[in-house]
């Protein structure tokens, strides 16, 4: 993988092309990168991913050594209405940066989702476990994490899960708004995953590669959430008792079922990652989503 812009003796710093920007992980991996070379960060506006000759002109222009995509459709029910636009963002998109990747001899990272598997195993998913998503939104990233991994001259493809930041719009800072508005919060109890802070996916992106900007393991699909698991309603709870003071925030928290929140799109009651493959490939030990909580809530308290 080049180093910087093809053909030059010194080609400067490490050219750095990110997508997404405006997204919670497209934020984190942008400022992260930030001290780690030149990164040229998009937007939907700046940057349509739905338009595959502007994502070409983009690369020419940026001519990166190494792309972030954090660029999704990530509307999972609407993504039922929309499945056409979804497979163009979430897997032509990916194939066609893939594509340029190639030719201008970068590697790419690309993120997928817990959401490719269906669901119904009792044990953390491995990478080689057959997937099976179940709706629109996990067909179309299977669709582009298969198009990076068959296209791609070098590559990673991590997919991760329930994923939040203390800033964007997420779980956690939904759950923050809707305590201050209702006496009652209903929570669904019976999906379980791993809450995922994007800091550790920007730290497990960072240290998969080295200090050239090449990749530091070996191309393919790792899984990289949180270590542990629970449920929205437990991480709901965990939520509020990790603020300063909770008892002005959290109100009644009811655990309720799947079949009593219906929504387009069908939600995988079991998608718990087994991040053993990425560990031993990083040599870093991935925290415990209590932990990864814990720093994303003094985050927020810091940027509130």
């Amino acid at each position: 993988m080049a180093s910087g812009l093809p053909g030059e003796h010194d080609p400067g710093p490490l050219r750095i092309l990110v997508t997404g920007k405006n997204g919670q992980l497209g934020w984190e991996l942008e400022r992260a990168f930030s001290r780690f070379g030149d990164v040229f960060a998009f937007d939907r506006d700046a940057l349509n991913l739905a338009d595959s000759d502007a994502i070409r002109r983009c690369c020419n222009n940026v001519k990166p050594a190494l792309i972030l995509n954090a660029g999704a459709y990530t509307a999972v029910d609407r993504a039922e209405q929309e499945p056409e636009l979804a497979m163009q963002i979430n897997a032509v998109a990916p194939q066609v940066l893939a594509e340029e990747a190639n030719r201008l001899g970068a590697a790419i990272i690309h993120y997928s989702t817990d959401y490719v598997f269906s669901g119904t195993a009792t044990i953390p998913y491995r990478e080689e476990d057959p997937t099976a998503p179940q709706n629109v939104y996990g067909k179309t990233k299977l669709a582009g994490e298969r198009a990076v991994s068959e296209v791609a001259d070098h590559f990673l493809v991590f997919r991760t899960s329930w994923v939040y930041a203390a800033r964007r719009q997420n779980f956690l800072l939904t759950m923050l708004r809707l305590a201050r508005e209702r006496e009652e919060l209903r929570v669904v109890a019976d999906q379980i995953g791993s809450p995922t802070w994007v800091r550790t996916l920007s730290d497990l992106t960072r240290a998969s590669i080295d200090a050239q900007g090449r990749l530091a393991i070996a191309d393919g699909i790792y899984h990289a959430s949180a270590n542990g698991r629970t449920s929205w309603h437990a991480f709901a709870e965990a939520i509020f008792k990790s603020l300063p003071d909770p008892s002005r925030i959290a109100k009644r928290i009811v655990p309720i079922s799947t079949t009593d929140f219906p929504t387009p799109a069908k939600r995988p009651a079991f998608s718990v990652l087994s991040n053993q493959k990425l560990e031993f490939a990083t040599k870093m030990r991935v925290p415990d989503w209590q932990d990864q909580l814990a720093g994303c809530v003094a985050d927020y308290k810091q940027s509130a």
